[in-house]
């Protein structure tokens, strides 16, 4: 199984074509020429409101445009407002919203207009509005109950947004919820349940809404749904009823479709042209019902009809005027069905038929401006000149307005101006800018010279003019330098100058000269055109059959053109080789050792070159191990019983017999043989015949001394090679071929040096094998220099002149005769180094880091050479801030062929280099052109070296820095700014300040304490900001309020209280003891006889003794009072009379709930019966979705 593919060159050149086609109308740049807008903002520009607004507007002109802006119709003075800027050298306004700016007060219709002296372009009416992401409102969401088998509707109601947001369903743990025929999202974001089921009760049905634009996503409260089935209904009603009551619940009941989305039996819907229609029927049923669509009185439009949510959503892409009609959807079900007819009408927009283009006029020329377009209603035509209404536009008497056309005649250089055509219906407008540009031009041809056009042999071949001119120049093509003009079918003359030749074929190759004249002048160019060979896989891959753990090649064998370079590459699968080194990649075959499973695929070997692309594939099965012992697939046994019959002088037949096939049909047989007169021991290949054959006529050539072998093949492989046959040697004969490859390139500039490759032994065709090489001088009437050598691959001719073409045969000859006579290649003599430096070579810097270079191309007779193009080498002498040299680096850029210019890139900013050219050839570089001298103008700096924040202290902080290691220009300022951030890393105010460029290091004071700070800091040239580095510090806690919780202890005052505190215990604790020494004399008996426990009896104050402990709350008996010592009963438990500070009491019960972040939301539950509801706030806690859009 085999598979070609090849590129198709045509398609390329059509693209080219096409591309030239466009850039053929445009006016050079060093000519006068009206402003042409070249890039603008989107009419209706949706913004992101925390970013900068960026507004484009760019021109082209010369001279060069100046540009002005209108805001919902008046001036806008950029200058009056601090926010916008606009950028230099072009019309783009900047908005700066991030430094204070708000995006809403922007909102408006803006229109850019570039302006020169011969006229003034406008943009279109660009509506700039900030994007919207509102947060959802909140409501009670009830619990929804139904019954099984019902219908049910789940309304998202996403806020309205700007842009509409993209709604989608999930569940708690951010899993999308599955959809199906019986469940599905409408176009309006609500979940449709065409009949529900108990595996749709849940708690978290919550809808989504993404804003695309600002990245944030809101999300609607969690939906319950509970179903309940027939079953547990009635078990639910048995468990409340006697046996004598009659209860049951109906059973589940089929149903027939009701549309529960559009509703009613017609609906109307108006789409654009262009657009995408969705029409959408959203069916209630049971079973669940399924929903087809037909249009009346026609078909649904092929290609562009398209079935979305299963089948409920119908769909067709880009919309025009004949899709206009009625759909009808009909949803059906096993118990009947329902339909809807939805009239769709098609409107449009304005859209062109023929807009108006540039017109390039030289004085006293008629043209005429054409602007139609069409849309539904039909849009009205109106023109403006320069950007004011043509009706109060400054007279001009060459112009004429009639409808949709202006009629010129006999312009002058006056009537140079840019008209504006608008059509607009309802639904839009269309604004088109063309100018009219009155140039008096001779021809220019803008095309390069001698340009090189290399394509394949019968593809396309489309040579390149192109021109400009006022009048317009005619264009006529020559083949040749001398050649007559190019007339007939055989050539296509295109209006952009282009010469397609249809079909190119090797006698098309040439030179092609191109002549433009107007009335002004003539010019000329001419192009260089070359025919290819096209690549061909002459051998290529076939499919195989292989056993595992085989050894399987594939082959590849190409033909190409001798002057490309083919690339081959091999795929598997349409995908790379695996990296493994079972597979070996040679010069013309694949082979994969030790074959597994994983081998099985489609194999691709494809051929590149720079022109063209072919391939072929064959598919490679891996078959298991035989099933059984008793079968065993091998490769077939070695032919046998080789036989010799027929013999001629050009041909032989050879016959054999087939060895064992080894339960494998024999495919093929390979028939291969040696040359034992030329090359003894090499077997090469012959031929190839099928496997149902037993002979084969072979093609033999003169003077080889043959001998045959044969290879059976088969689907596990190929067999041993069969024993040799017995040898036949061929008579002698003149050669049949000469030596290929033949070329002549000196390697001295005073020599020849002619190479060919030497035929093989058997191509001989006798003994006696010679060359005879001739050669002569190109273009000078010269007879031929013949000279015979041996069997050689080379002869060097000698004291040629330098570089100049020779004419350079090679035939080859034995003692029988010579072979045909032999084509002629073209050669060079050899190449010595230019003689000729570049001239007026020009430096023209872009910007700080690129500069473009011309200079004048060597005239080719100085080249001495095959011109090979032009190197570069420049290098930079010095930092113009740094006034310091170093070692000087020269950096080198080849730009190829007969280029006159290229870029320099990579520059420093605000530095002195030096450059020069040289042309460079096949044997080395020319001389230099003088250096060159050019600065590079000052760009942005890059970070400081280092940010150091040092000295931290209670409201101050120091900042050290060091200057950036490449300035690129001279330093202005340095820029700071600074916020502080809280636990939460949320950002504070951002506070700025600017700082001479002079400076190193900055004290700042006023901070708060025990704050962390983030700095970013950044240095400026005179041409902006360059990049900041950034640095946190945290100032230290306050010092006066640590000072007073550590030194208290260490106050005087403090110490003498104590002292005195100490002093009085020590006086109380004497006087204790001296009184109970004593307390036979005080009435305590009695109190002791009363009651058994002395510590629970309270001591009375006036026998100088502590009263009792008791409860704060209550004297009652049960408030006992503590023991001495004691805090807790002695079960080690807390009663809850005597303490409320349960865990309950601290959400630990069942009604406690904790944020992500480890924060507690639930009510005290022990008090809750105390504290009054507050608010209507749900009780629910937020999901990671609302903790995201709280920060958005």
């Amino acid at each position: 199984m085999t598979k070609k593919m090849s590129m198709s060159t045509s398609k390329t050149s059509l693209v080219l074509f096409l591309c030239q086609i466009i850039s053929a109308l445009d006016v050079p740049l060093d000519l006068s020429q009206p402003p042409t807008i070249t890039q603008q903002s989107p009419k209706d520009y949706i913004v992101d409101p925390r970013e900068n607004i960026v507004i484009q507007c760019e021109a082209k002109g010369k001279p060069p445009p100046s540009f002005s802006w209108t805001r919902n119709g008046t001036h806008f003075d950029i200058d009056k407002d601090a926010q916008v800027t606009m950028k230099p050298n072009s019309g783009t306004l900047v908005i700066n919203i991030m430094n204070g700016g708000k995006a809403e007060a922007y909102e408006g219709v803006y229109q850019c207009t570039a302006r020169n002296e011969r006229g003034a372009a406008v943009s279109n009416n660009i509506v700039i509005r900030p994007s919207r992401s509102p947060l959802w409102t909140k409501e009670k969401l009830e619990p929804n109950h139904v019954r099984e088998g019902d219908s049910l509707v789940l309304h998202c109601r996403p806020p309205v947004g700007l842009p509409p947001p993209i709604i989608f369903w999930m569940d708690n743990a951010f899993q999308r919820l599955p959809q199906s025929e019986r469940v599905s999202q409408g176009l309006n974001g609500d979940l449709y349940f065409s009949n529900v089921q108990p595996e749709d009760t849940r708690e978290d049905y919550i809808c989504y809404a993404r804003f695309n634009h600002t990245q944030t996503i809101q999300q609607k409260q969690p939906i319950s749904v509970k179903v309940f089935s027939m079953d547990s209904l009635n078990d639910t009603i048995a468990a409340n009823l006697s046996d004598t009551d009659i209860y049951g619940a109906k059973p589940v009941t089929e149903r027939q479709p009701v549309l529960l989305t559009p509703t009613g039996s017609t609906s109307t819907k108006v789409e654009l042209r262009g657009n995408v229609l969705l029409l959408e029927c959203i069916a209630a049923g049971l079973p669940t019902p399924v929903i087809h669509w037909i249009k009346e009185g026609g078909e649904l439009p092929a290609n562009r009809t398209f079935f979305e949510n299963f089948k409920k959503t119908l769909k067709i892409i880009d919309v025009s005027e004949a899709d206009s009609g009625n759909y009808k959807c009909i949803a059906r079900n096993a118990l009947g069905s329902v339909h809807h007819v939805i009239s769709v009408t098609v409107k449009a927009a304005p859209y062109w038929i023929t807009a108006p283009r540039n017109l390039v006029l030289s004085p006293g020329e008629d043209g005429t401006l054409i602007c139609r377009a069409n849309g539904s209603p039909k849009p009205s035509i109106s023109w403006l000149a320069n950007g004011v209404p043509i009706a109060i536009a400054p007279e001009d008497p060459s112009r004429k307005v009639d409808g949709d056309t202006i009629i010129f005649s006999h312009v002058q250089e006056r009537s140079s101006a840019v008209y504006q055509c608008n059509a607009s219906n309802e639904y839009g407008y269309l604004l088109a800018n063309a100018f009219v540009n009155v140039l008096a031009e001779p021809p220019r041809i803008l095309t390069p010279a001698n340009k090189l056009y290399q394509v394949i042999a019968d593809s396309p071949a489309l040579l390149d003019c192109a021109y400009f001119g006022s009048p317009k120049p005619e264009i006529e093509w020559f083949k040749g330098v001398k050649g007559s003009i190019l007339r007939g079918n055989e050539y296509v003359f295109h209006d952009n100058g282009t010469l397609e030749i249809p079909v190119a074929q090797k006698s098309n190759a040439g030179t092609y000269t191109c002549v433009a004249r107007n009335e002004l002048g003539k010019i000329q160019n001419e192009v260089q055109l070359e025919i290819k060979d096209p690549t061909m896989i002459i051998k290529q891959p076939e499919y195989k059959v292989i056993q595992r753990y085989g050894q399987v090649s594939f082959e590849c064998i190409i033909k190409h053109d001798s002057t490309l370079l083919p690339t081959v590459t091999w795929l598997k699968d349409n995908d790379e080789l695996p990296d493994d080194e079972r597979f070996l990649v040679g010069k013309d075959n694949l082979t994969i050792m030790n074959v597994t499973d994983k081998d099985d695929g489609t194999y691709t070997c494809i051929v590149n070159t720079t022109l063209d692309s072919v391939s072929a594939s064959a598919v490679l099965t891996v078959v298991a191990a035989p099933p059984t012992p008793a079968i065993i697939y091998a490769r077939p046994n070695p032919p046998f019983d080789l036989e010799l019959t027929g013999q001629l002088e050009r041909s032989i037949d050879l016959s054999w017999i087939p060895g064992d096939e080894n339960n494998s049909p024999i495919t093929s047989f390979v028939v291969e043989f040696e040359d034992a007169l030329h090359e003894p021991g090499v077997w090469r290949y012959q031929t190839e015949v099928p496997g149902t054959q037993t002979m084969a006529q072979l093609k033999l050539s003169p003077y080889v001394n043959y001998s045959f072998r044969v290879i059976a093949v088969n689907r596990i492989g190929r067999s041993q090679p069969s024993e040799p046959s017995e040898q036949y040697l061929t008579k002698s004969a003149s050669p049949d071929e000469n030596p290929a490859n033949v070329q002549g390139i000196g390697s001295e500039p005073d020599n020849l040096v002619i190479t060919w490759e030497p035929l093989k032994g058997f191509q001989s065709n006798g003994p006696g094998l010679q060359y005879k090489v001739s050669w002569r001088q190109k273009d000078v009437d010269d007879e031929w220099t013949s000279v015979i050598v041996a069997n050689v691959s080379k002869y060097i001719v000698s004291g040629t002149p330098t570089f100049v073409p020779y004419e350079v045969k090679v035939q080859a000859l034995n003692d029988l005769g010579y072979a045909p006579e032999p084509s002629e290649v073209i050669g060079h003599s050899g190449e010595d180094l230019p003689m000729v430096a570049p001239g007026n070579v020009q430096v023209h810097v872009i910007n700080s880091t690129l500069a473009k270079v011309h200079w004048d191309p060597v005239p080719l007779k100085s080249v001495r050479g095959h011109l090979q193009g032009y190197k570069v080498y420049y290098w930079k002498v010095q930092s113009l801030s740094r006034r310091s040299r170093r070692h000087i680096e020269k950096k080198i850029l080849t730009f190829r062929g007969n280029k006159t210019f290229g870029m320099l890139p990579g520059l420093e900013p605000y530095s002195s280099y030096k450059l020069n050219v040289r042309v460079v050839n096949g044997k080395g570089e020319g001389p230099a052109s003088p250096d060159k001298v050019f600065k590079t103008p000052e760009g942005v700096p890059s970070s400081p070296s280092f940010l150091k924040i040092t000295n931290p202290t209670l409201d101050s902080l120091t900042l050290e820095w060091g200057s950036p290691t490449h300035p690129n220009g001279v330093l202005t300022s340095y820029t700071l700014k600074f916020q502080p951030i809280n636990n939460t890393h949320e950002l504070g105010p951002l506070v700025e300040i600017r700082i001479p460029a002079n400076e190193s290091s900055l004290i700042l004071k006023n901070l708060n304490y025990s704050t962390r700070y983030k700095f970013y800091f950044n240095a400026q040239t005179s041409v902006g900001s360059g990049s900041q580095i950034t640095e946190e510090a945290v100032t230290i806690m306050d010092e006066a309020m640590a000072s007073r919780q550590v030194d208290i202890a260490t106050q005087g005052w403090f110490i003498g209280l104590m002292c005195a505190v100490a002093l009085l215990i020590l006086i109380l604790l004497i006087v204790c003891f001296i009184r109970r020494n004593k307390g036979g004399k005080y009435p305590v008996k009695e109190k002791e006889d009363a009651h058994a426990d002395p510590e629970i009896q309270p001591m009375k104050e006036d026998d100088g003794t502590f009263g009792e402990y008791r409860s704060l709350e209550s004297d009652a008996e049960d408030h006992k009072p503590l023991k001495k010592g004691s805090r807790t009963p002695s079960d080690r438990t807390v009663k809850k009379e005597d303490s409320d500070d349960s865990l309950v009491d601290y959400g630990e019960g069942v009604n406690g709930q904790f944020n992500e972040d480890g924060s507690f939301i639930g009510q005290y539950s022990g008090k809750k019966e105390k504290e009054p509801a507050e608010g209507n706030e749900s009780s629910e806690a937020p999901s990671p979705v609302n903790a995201m859009n709280s920060f958005v």
